[in-house]
């Protein structure tokens, strides 16, 4: 992989070192850095684990994904789906589309999603994470069937 492709889908990571001395990361035997698309997961996988999140994505987004995944042409995306990731040097913010479940109070929702996203990021990637930002864009009511999924073409 070419210079200009590693910088462009890796960042180098800071670990826990102090401020002017090396990270856990980097060291005179090299480097570790970790891909956008990680902590992206990172993000998704913290989100999903709280109670009252039916689903992250939105619409249309979640809607292509399943067809995407029902082809046979899905590439793990959907642990992607609905998460949004600025990853710098030393620094990670995170957008998230959260479907909540009803009944439950979405500012706790909002308040555990960021709780646990914040924390899994710096521990599992050793970014410093500046915010987190929620979009509650639908509401899962109890009984509500899940969009029906396509049906499989007959003829290729």
């Amino acid at each position: 992989m070419s210079t200009q492709q590693r910088n462009e889908t890796t960042r180098p990571v800071p670990g826990t070192g102090t401020r002017d001395g090396p990270s856990s990361l980097e060291s005179g035997r090299g480097r570790t850095t970790i891909a956008d698309v990680v902590v992206a997961k990172v993000a998704g996988m913290a989100a999903r684990e709280v109670s009252g999140v039916y689903a992250l994505g939105a619409g249309m987004g979640r809607a292509l994904g399943a067809v995407r995944e029902r082809l046979g042409g899905g590439t793990g995306t959907t642990v992607t789906q609905g998460v949004a990731v600025e990853v710098g040097e030393t620094q990670a913010a995170a957008d998230l589309n959260v479907i909540a479940e009803y009944g439950v109070s979405i500012p706790d929702l909002a308040a555990g999603i960021r709780r646990n996203v914040i924390d899994a990021i710096e521990k599992l990637c050793g970014l410093e994470v500046t915010e987190v930002n929620i979009v509650v864009d639908d509401l899962h009511l109890p009984g509500e069937e899940p969009p029906p999924e396509p049906q499989a073409s007959r003829v290729r």
